[in-house]
């Protein structure tokens, strides 16, 4: 795999998906393809796909957001579509993805003409989650929005061979951390402020090979709709987008590397693909602007068509 190969231009480009393997937590430049982060897809008269660059208009000027996770994958998609609606976003990110992290910033301010603070941190560690709080307020002395994204997950597929201790740190990283975050932003927060956070389908599906990943984002809903019940009378929202699967460098970094060929291919109900990160950031920005005014403790199912009730 070439760090200098191009994005796809088509999405049924997904359709071809070669084997390939990372270690965690995965890097976006070593993906094969390379996923797309600001094109979506538009069709013409004849029904044939072509992609378009997503353009704002303005929902969110004037705003600060935190994106946890947002130097790859879906959080880096949600961060060009913030700054293109008119924020201003502070990210995070682990050591090991410094690289991928100065490249969302260094597009942010040099081709969109945004602002971007890129944090390194554990979020594991609580105070870590307190210094990204306190660094973004540095930076920006507002807290518009926070997203809830950086996640991991660690395959298994017999519980009598899961590791206790990726249990412990799965739930760490995905749920506790996600706690953190909000109780080191929420004082900060005025009305109008909103959370939104990224959940996953397994939550209502399960998974028989990532019993901990899944669990930990079915503790994301409840998450949700908990502390969303309890911000609601000081005007604060909070939701949750619950992807399908969606080529980030989390799958090969957690996935056996022939589970990557072809992956998702003709498995899920509508296109016969995964997902591209670039199709779900348009429902953050939903659910971060007003847009949503009516909504908090909801979550929105992007996932292809699989069937979650």
């Amino acid at each position: 795999m070439s760090e200098d190969k191009k994005p796809i231009t088509a999405f049924k480009e997904l359709l071809d998906v070669p084997e390939q393997k990372q270690n965690l937590p995965g890097l976006e430049g070593k993906m094969d393809p390379l996923a797309q982060h600001t094109q979506i897809e538009a069709w013409d008269d004849e029904g044939n796909p072509y992609l378009v660059e997503y353009k704002g208009s303005g929902k969110l000027k004037g705003k600060a957001a935190i994106i946890t996770g947002g130097d790859s994958g879906i959080g880096r998609a949600v961060a060009y579509f913030f700054v293109r609606e008119g924020a201003d976003v502070t990210i995070t990110y682990m050591k090991q993805e410094k690289e991928d992290a100065e490249k969302v910033k260094n597009k942010i301010e040099k081709e969109e003409g945004g602002k971007c603070h890129i944090v390194e941190c554990d979020l594991m560690k609580h105070e870590d989650c307190d210094r990204v709080v306190k660094e973004h307020m540095e930076k920006y002395g507002k807290m518009s929005i926070l997203v809830n994204n950086a996640s991991k997950q660690i395959m298994c597929e017999d519980i009598a061979d899961i590791d206790l201790k990726n249990v412990e740190s799965t739930f760490q990283s995905n749920i506790v951390a996600m706690i953190a975050m909000t109780k080191y932003a929420v004082p900060h927060m005025k009305r109008g402020s909103t959370i939104v956070n990224s959940t996953s389908v397994t939550a209502f599906k399960g998974s028989p090979a990532m019993l901990d990943y899944s669990s930990t984002k079915g503790a994301i809903v409840t998450f949700t709709r908990s502390l969303g019940l309890q911000l609601a009378p000081k005007g604060v929202r909070v939701n949750s987008v619950a992807p399908g699967p969606v080529l980030t460098p989390l799958q090969p970094a957690s996935r056996p590397s022939e589970q990557m060929d072809d992956w998702e291919v003709n498995k899920l109900p509508l296109w016969g693909r995964a997902g591209m990160p670039s199709e779900l950031a348009a429902s953050y920005v939903f659910l971060a602007s007003a847009d949503s005014n009516l909504m908090t403790g909801s979550i929105i199912n992007i996932n292809s068509g699989q069937w979650v009730g």
